[in-house]
């Protein structure tokens, strides 16, 4: 897992539309990579669309967003056009990612203990260093929280 300003180790992953992505291949931008549970799912869906709705303000300040879950490439792709989304959503069904940001925790839903993804996001600078990281994240007011710490790169 990578620490608070120190280079995070190089990953590649799958995102849509259909592409290969590398830690590596993102150098010379800043990286917003957020960790959501599900597509379509209220939280999730208010998280994404706060993230379009200030992507502009990211773009301008040289910063790339990723959305991750363990959804399908098909599911982030509908996910994505039915919302608008100008920012590619990463599928990670083995985890690899998860486990690289160690997002996978213990959950619990009416009562039963089930291992997922806890809403996470995290800042890499232009050379790969994390900045910052949010954990347990609650949607209402995270994005505007991601966008200042954004702004003092």
């Amino acid at each position: 897992m990578p620490a608070i300003d120190q280079p995070v180790a190089d990953f590649s992953a799958h995102a849509t539309p259909d592409q290969e992505i590398s830690l590596e291949s993102l150098q010379g931008k800043n990286v917003v990579i957020y960790f959501y549970p599900k597509d379509n799912t209220p939280g999730c869906t208010t998280e994404g669309q706060d993230f379009r709705d200030h992507f502009a303000e990211f773009e301008a300040h040289d910063t790339i967003i990723f959305g991750v879950s363990k959804d399908s490439l098909k599911t982030h792709q509908n996910f994505k056009a039915k919302h608008s989304f100008q920012f590619e959503l990463i599928t990670d069904p083995e985890e690899a990612l998860c486990k690289h940001f160690d997002v996978i925790k213990l959950k619990k839903m009416y009562g039963k203990e089930y291992m997922g993804i806890e809403r996470s996001t995290f800042l890499i600078d232009k050379s790969g260093v994390l900045r910052q990281e949010w954990r347990k994240v609650k949607v209402k007011g995270h994005v505007l929280a991601v966008l200042e710490a954004v702004k003092t790169l």
